[in-house]
């Protein structure tokens, strides 16, 4: 059984900002825990499936904190041939094209970097059994269909009692519920390695809820 939010810490939380009333957010593989706090400070937010690809950005990786410092884990992602997809024409290749690669080991890498960085940590024993299938399963062929299936267990994760809606209306829409709405908190926390490097911001979502779990929530 996953344990919840400690009350005392949340009784000492500030009262949250109002949120945005709306936006875009690009994809995210494992995103940065800035890309969650805007997300759960904005009302109304979509998931732009229309973008432009951009390549060497957090749409395809994502960091984490390890023994020897950050490392950055990369989805190897292939663009879809012309004669298959687009034709003649020379187009902006879009991120919903972006399919998932299938060479190489790179899913059995990234997880076994995630149990070195994180095994010792407090909560990854918690979270394994639903971090693990993103690692094993090949049910996903679209690198944003993957993203996509990530954020929705991230949500239910750092919101258990809380199930975010999704429709596809041109871009994938998901409403943040009022109750996991917080202002940014900004603050430190505790880190595996924070003796060792000091403490190091803004890595992906996975080293926040680690090293924290349920009061995740709380420093968003």
């Amino acid at each position: 059984m996953k344990p919840t939010a400690s009350l005392g810490l949340q009784s000492q939380m500030s009262d949250p900002q109002p949120p945005n009333l709306g936006g875009f957010l690009p994809t995210t593989y494992f995103g940065p825990i800035s890309w969650y706090s805007r997300l759960l400070r904005t009302e109304n937010w979509r998931i732009d499936d229309r973008e432009h690809y951009v390549k060497q950005t957090t749409r395809n990786h994502c960091l984490i904190a390890t023994a020897n410092g950050i490392q950055k884990l990369t989805v190897p992602v292939e663009k879809p041939s012309r004669s298959e997809e687009r034709g003649a024409r020379s187009e902006p290749l879009l991120t919903r094209e972006v399919r998932l690669s299938e060479h190489g080991k790179w899913r059995a890498e990234h997880w076994n970097a995630l149990c070195t960085a994180y095994g010792e940590s407090p909560f990854f024993d918690y979270y394994a059994d639903d971090l693990r299938p993103f690692f094993e399963r090949r049910d996903w062929e679209f690198l944003f269909d993957y993203n996509m299936a990530i954020l929705q267990k991230m949500l239910e994760l750092i919101a258990p009692s809380n199930s975010p809606e999704r429709g596809r209306a041109g871009n994938s829409e998901i409403k943040t519920p009022l109750s996991i709405r917080r202002g940014a908190g900004g603050e430190a926390y505790w880190q595996v390695y924070q003796q060792r490097h000091g403490f190091l911001p803004d890595l992906s979502i996975i080293d926040l809820l680690c090293c924290m779990g349920p009061e995740a929530i709380l420093y968003l």
